[in-house]
């Protein structure tokens, strides 16, 4: 596996507590949580790219796969990367963070089926969509075929059995995702945002990390929320089915 000693340095315990203490903002103040999580990500890019090419992000392509509204596109865009955003629903496309149009051009294409040329971005790049996508690894194999060799795919998804599994489910879905979802129906009077079935998939960390070994592309694996001291959970099998709760795999295609 790769060092990532350049994002080994800004994974604290402090990152840490606020990134997890700004997802109680997600529903009551959507740009707090978005505008935050976008500056996080673009750091963490950059720290990849830093560590594993060893150059300067700025004036790479980033192709953000489900990158929704306009916080990423503007964060990368100021970060001095070429911003391109896949985006299958057309009502989150052009909604920048004050409501104007964001930064960066939008496609608005499924992830398992990229109208992208092979080889053509220096990242790819998504961020919790995984585990909204029936077949999450057609998706990852997209995103590897439209990175050029040398170039970055970073996959970064909630894992089933963690804490954040059940999205705004809660800690319901360890009673099974169906159950969980006829339960909110029950007590909201309609079907979660996040339905499990439809828009919801059970994704757990061990078949994202078989699925990124059998490429022969990985490079790197790490909880995305936890502190470098921490991130020694990936290597327990089950263990890191429940402690994990969002997982980072890092693709270089050769």
């Amino acid at each position: 596996m790769q060092a990532l000693t350049t994002l080994a340095r800004r994974a604290t315990l402090a990152r840490s507590v606020r990134l997890l203490g700004e997802f109680r903002f997600e529903q009551s103040d959507p740009a707090r949580f978005y505008g935050g999580l976008a500056d996080d990500t673009v750091a963490l890019v950059e720290d990849l790219w830093t560590d594993v090419t060893g150059t300067a992000s700025r004036g790479r392509t980033v192709l953000d796969v489900g990158g929704g509204p306009g916080y990423f596109a503007s964060a990368f865009s100021a970060a001095g990367m070429q911003y391109v955003g896949v985006e299958p629903d057309p009502s989150e496309m052009h909604a920048g963070p004050a409501g104007e149009p964001g930064a960066g051009t939008f496609v608005r294409a499924s992830g398992t089926a990229l109208p992208i040329a092979t080889g053509s971005v220096d990242v790819c790049l998504s961020s919790n969509v995984a585990e909204h996508v029936r077949e999450p690894w057609r998706l990852g194999a997209e995103m590897l075929r439209v990175t050029r060799p040398g170039g970055l795919v970073v996959l970064s998804y909630t894992v089933w059995l963690g804490p954040f599994g059940g999205h705004e489910m809660g800690l319901t879905h360890y009673l099974g995702g169906a159950r969980a979802a006829e339960r909110y129906t029950r007590q909201h009077g309609h079907r979660p945002k996040n339905d499990y079935g439809s828009s919801l998939f059970a994704v757990s960390a061990a078949d994202g990390l078989e699925w990124a070994a059998s490429t022969g592309a990985l490079v790197a694996a790490f909880p995305r929320y936890h502190p470098r001291w921490a991130w020694w959970v990936v290597r327990v099998p089950v263990l890191r089915e429940f402690a994990v709760s969002n997982l980072v795999l890092v693709l270089r295609p050769s």
